[in-house]
């Protein structure tokens, strides 16, 4: 495989004028390509499927192939950047072997911008797009012009991308596979840690392990925002050179959006500005935070059925996740019947996270569950929705699993939908579910 030389990675910055993104719409992959894009270079890409974030891209000029083909890249291309989801085998990245294009991941490309800037990254197991978005928010109605990339779009800004100053980089950061290790924080938000991605983390003492190092990497002028009385946050701080900052201590003023754990995510947000420039005006802070819209995906309101039941879609596929979203919406809709279909996000978290996941859902009225969304993993015997929505139903609420996307938006859809004003449905998961939302109130 062709990499660029250490001596010539700065190049990334400078010089390299046509960059080519394979997976180009996914969340971080299409912010670094507007990032680029906004640097002056020419930059292309593909993807599999359009998507929201394809259709973002397109509006900004960049150029997307849907479908991946060897024909795509362009013979003036000198940097090859790859979503980790694309396997070495794919068609263009082959192509660009032969092509002698040098290859970069795209946390090894974060990881080399994050070099040059101050940055400021966000991590942890939940919370951390809702935290840089609304981070990166409270610095520019503070007028410090950030550039930050979210792991979603954000109202705010319409987009997952924010252009700023060349020395100030808000980026949302993710442990998986140490992909957090590459970037080189000044201050590093750690919102919470529990046990995830278990395909690669066997244990929460291995992701803990990932987030000392990084709780490490930080200097000692920098300083690591978190909430230091979380058993499973203090094992990690032990060896911090880096002063810590307990977020929880911070005031918010009144959010738009719902849920202990969106104050939560603020104080976060604001105790990581006053990290960064500890004479932010309060003003700036209140501003932000009381006018910040969320985004796309973190409990958005979607519409109304032809029915009249309430459509909400949530990005939340952890059961500690899954639990929190469904503890706002009765804390916001305390009178609703809250009916969830759930779309379970690879078969190792299912397996493993199982009867978390059961007692989870357990606490909505009606349990729905897609098949499991295989994303990068083959099925795993005897790990289905089936099994889990058995497990939902031993624990007294109605649950079952329907063969396919489809089924399950025929079966919300459904005139007979009992006392339907009374209802409201929340589509949840990491995979497809959203556009069971988009067909009930399209209809």
């Amino acid at each position: 495989m062709y990499t660029l030389s250490d001596t010539n990675k700065k190049s990334m910055n400078t010089i390299l004028a046509h960059v080519y993104f394979v997976g180009i719409g996914g969340i971080g992959m299409s912010a670094l390509a507007q990032m680029l894009r906004g640097q002056g270079k020419e930059v292309s890409g593909s993807d599999r499927d359009e998507s929201p974030t394809t259709a973002l891209l397109a509006e900004k000029w960049i150029q997307v192939w849907i479908g991946h083909d060897q024909c795509n890249i362009p013979a003036d291309t000198e940097l090859l950047i790859y979503s980790d989801a694309i396997p070495v085998d794919n068609a263009e990245r082959a192509r660009a072997r032969e092509m002698k294009i040098p290859e970069m991941s795209y946390f090894e490309a974060l990881g080399e911008i994050s070099k040059d800037m101050r940055t400021i990254a966000v991590a942890g197991t939940h919370g951390k797009t809702t935290t840089t978005g609304m981070l990166a928010s409270i610095l520019k109605a503070a007028g410090e012009n950030p550039t930050a990339i979210v792991g979603s779009i954000v109202r705010d800004f319409q987009s997952n991308f924010l252009p700023g100053r060349s020395d100030l980089f808000v980026v949302e950061a993710c442990e998986y596979r140490d992909h957090l290790l590459k970037l080189s924080p000044e201050i590093l938000v750690i919102t919470n840690i529990e046990h995830d991605h278990t395909d690669y983390f066997p244990t929460l003492a291995a992701i803990q392990e990932t987030f000392k190092k990084a709780v490490e990497k930080v200097p000692a002028h920098g300083a690591i925002v978190t909430n230091p009385h979380d058993p499973n946050i203090a094992p990690v701080l032990t060896h911090a050179a880096a002063r810590i900052v307990d977020y929880t201590h911070e005031d918010v003023p009144p959010l738009q959006l719902i849920g202990e754990f969106n104050r939560l995510n603020a104080r976060a947000a604001v105790a990581g500005a006053r990290a960064t420039f500890p004479a932010i005006a309060q003003g700036a802070i209140d501003r932000a935070l009381g006018d910040f819209r969320g985004s796309w995906r973190r409990f958005e309101y979607k519409g109304e059925t032809k029915n009249g039941a309430m459509v909400y879609d949530d990005y939340a596929h952890h059961p500690t996740a899954v639990r929190k979203t469904i503890e706002a919406a009765r804390e916001k809709f305390p009178d609703k019947n809250i009916v969830v279909a759930f779309h379970p996000h690879l078969y190792s978290r299912t397996r493993d996270l199982m009867d978390d996941f059961a007692r989870a859902l357990a606490t909505a009225d009606e349990v729905v569950l897609a098949p499991i969304y295989a994303a990068r993993e083959e099925p795993i015997p005897g790990i289905t929705s089936d099994v889990l929505a058995e497990k939902v139903s031993a624990l007294g609420t109605s649950a079952f699993a329907l063969s396919s996307l489809h089924d399950v938006y025929s079966y919300l859809a459904r005139p007979s939908r009992l006392a339907p004003r009374a209802s409201l449905i929340i589509t949840m998961g990491a995979g497809d579910i959203y556009k069971v939302a988009e067909q009930l109130v399209e209809e």
